[in-house]
């Protein structure tokens, strides 16, 4: 009796029964509630399956050579059954092929006919696995590989079943569907211990080893930093961003699933191999790292001492136009009046274009000459130049707040921050939440400036990027750095818990593109529906990120991934932990050892 006829027979008898008086048995819990086989499909429960199965093998099998097939992102089954051979009813039939292909030789040397590499190989092949058949370094096996591909449509399973025979067929490996099997092919597929297919090839025991199925990819290079541990078969995730197309990345993370600290661990290691890291803080999460490894820390706010000028110009190089960066950092300056006013009319746009050339002309910088040496203007002599404009009387009264009013002190002073460190953190936990975005564009763009001053090896980190994305000339300030960021050695690094803000503004897909790393840690069940879309992640890796612990997660490199979990060792935890009760402990461990309260 079959499967199928088996699961018909007795839920035929569960309903004769009556279903209160009929106990349940396996196959009524596991029986579809409906099956429909077809010559080259079977259908159940409205679900498509497609069984396949292997024809033909090259000479030679590599390792791994399935994984390609495993790690699709697709809905499938693979099922590789093995049938030993009896080695000693083996040995009698290689006996006779061996002396059949000896005679073959013998005859066309005979002959005088030229000698055959084919049949030579083939005499070797044949005496050398008999010897190790002999010696039982090798077992013969029957080795049948079936593949049942799963769709709602049969389009879509058409296109799966193309995308897998492409796959396979790079490999010489080549497969056909089971026509008018499909039955017995499904049967052949479910853990049922049968196989009712009896598609087979012989193999020796090495080259069957090549079927083992349980690969994962690897991220393990010869140059990088340790980013953690694969979940998958403990292997090192040993990467470097500057090996790869772009140096950027981006993390997501609900609050408090580790991203900081994954990011903190990775700015402690690449400091030791000679990269610059500069770090945009919301939330004065790396005071203590600056401080342990001698960096400097900016706290920006309208009552600090430290101040940034947006009318700071960059130094060109010498493959540039003076006049041509002029009128770029012009455009940048546009770009944040209108973050700053609360968005310009196409005229108010003009005005504040003519009035930027103007303030610089004042201070003779026209792009002509060399302005390495003259003092650029501040945001009060802007205000002055605009007030004398026709047409500005709204633009210097929004301005005035920034100049004179409750808003002024942060960026109407002259530059005072030398970002000529090893590791720089400016922290914006103290500015008005209505200033945060304004004061990030001001500070990435002085970054920006610095970067292309110098060629180095940097990374610019910022943390809760989502507050740049908010404004669109932020966004795409920001995507630009991201573009641009290769040429100049940096590589950026963005961090957001505000995933759909992240993805609601028209530069945080591109954002994600011209990233070659991704790090998708534990997400709020709202959010990871639509990283799923995003990222294409299956089923699996979607429960795996909302059931992910602290520190663990996917770790995207080009098209490669695996499941990470972020180690650090005892020393590396102490400086970079944001656990509040760790940070307690070592803050009264620390007033105990220097005898303070």
């Amino acid at each position: 009796m079959g499967l199928f006829d088996f699961i018909q027979q007795n839920k035929k008898g569960a309903l004769e029964e009556g279903v209160n008086s009929a106990p349940l048995s396996l196959p009524d819990v596991i029986a579809p509630s409906a099956i429909s086989v077809n010559p080259k499909s079977i259908n159940i429960s409205g679900k498509l399956s497609r069984i396949f199965f292997a024809v033909s093998y090259p000479r030679y099998l590599n390792d791994g050579w399935l994984e390609p097939v495993l790690n699709i992102e697709r809905e499938l089954d693979v099922s590789i059954v093995i049938h030993p051979i009896d080695t000693a009813e083996t040995l009698k039939k290689f006996q006779k092929k061996v002396a059949e292909v000896q005679s073959q030789i013998n005859e066309r040397a005979e002959k005088g006919m030229v000698r055959d590499p084919q049949l030579d190989a083939a005499y070797r092949n044949l005496e050398d696995l008999r010897d190790k058949l002999q010696q039982a370094e090798e077992k013969l096996f029957n080795v049948g590989l079936y593949i049942a591909l799963y769709a709602d449509t049969e389009a879509e399973l058409n296109k799966i079943e193309g995308e897998v025979k492409g796959m396979l067929d790079t490999r010489l490996v080549y497969i056909k569907p089971a026509f008018f099997q499909q039955e017995d092919g499904f049967r052949s597929i479910i853990p049922t211990l049968s196989d009712k297919l009896m598609v087979h090839s012989k193999f020796n025991s090495s080259p069957l080893s090549s079927f083992f199925p349980f690969t994962s990819f690897d991220l393990t290079s010869d140059t990088g930093i340790l980013y953690g541990v694969n979940r998958h078969n403990s292997s090192l995730v040993l990467f470097d961003r500057f090996s790869l197309t772009n140096y950027n990345s981006v993390t997501f993370a609900t609050s408090g699933a580790g991203k900081s600290y994954a990011v903190k661990l990775e700015i402690l290691r690449s400091l030791m191999f000679g990269t610059e890291v500069l770090v945009i803080d919301p939330e004065h999460e790396y005071e203590y790292l600056a401080q342990a490894t001698g960096g400097r820390f900016f706290n920006i706010s309208l009552s600090s001492n430290h101040h940034i000028n947006p009318f700071d110009l960059p130094v060109p190089l010498p493959d540039e136009n003076p006049k041509d960066l002029l009128r770029s950092h012009i455009i940048e300056l546009v770009g944040l009046f209108k973050l700053m006013l609360g968005g310009l009319t196409p005229e108010e746009d003009a005005i504040i274009d003519t009035a930027l050339h103007e303030v610089y002309a004042l201070k003779d910088i026209t792009g002509s000459g060399d302005y390495r040496d003259l003092p650029p203007p501040l945001l009060s002599d802007f205000e002055m130049v605009l007030a004398g404009m026709e047409g500005s009387e709204s633009l210097v009264q929004r301005l005035t707040k920034y100049t004179s009013g409750t808003w002024s002190g942060f960026m109407n002073e002259p530059t005072n921050v030398d970002i000529n460190q090893k590791f720089v953190v400016f922290s914006l936990r103290d500015m008005e939440e209505e200033l945060k975005t304004i004061a990030m564009y001001i500070i990435t763009n002085h970054i920006w400036g610095a970067v292309r001053r110098e060629l180095k090896k940097r990374l610019l980190v910022i943390d809760e990027a989502w507050w740049m994305l908010k404004s669109e000339d932020t966004a795409a300030f920001l995507h630009n750095i991201a573009k641009r960021g290769r040429k100049y050695y940096l590589g950026l690094a963005t961090i957001t818990q505000d995933v759909d803000d992240f993805l609601r503004s028209p530069y945080g897909v591109p954002m994600i593109t011209n990233s070659s790393i991704q790090l998708l840690m534990k997400q709020s069940p709202t959010a990871v529906d639509t990283l799923k879309d995003v990222f294409n992640l299956t089923d699996e890796e979607k429960f795996m990120l909302l059931e992910s612990g602290v520190g663990e997660g996917i770790f995207f490199v080009g098209l490669k991934h695996v499941a990470i979990k972020i180690i650090a060792s005892y020393t590396e935890d102490q400086i970079i932990t944001s656990d509040p009760s760790q940070i307690l402990q070592i803050k009264q461990a620390r007033a105990e050892l220097l005898g303070t309260p």
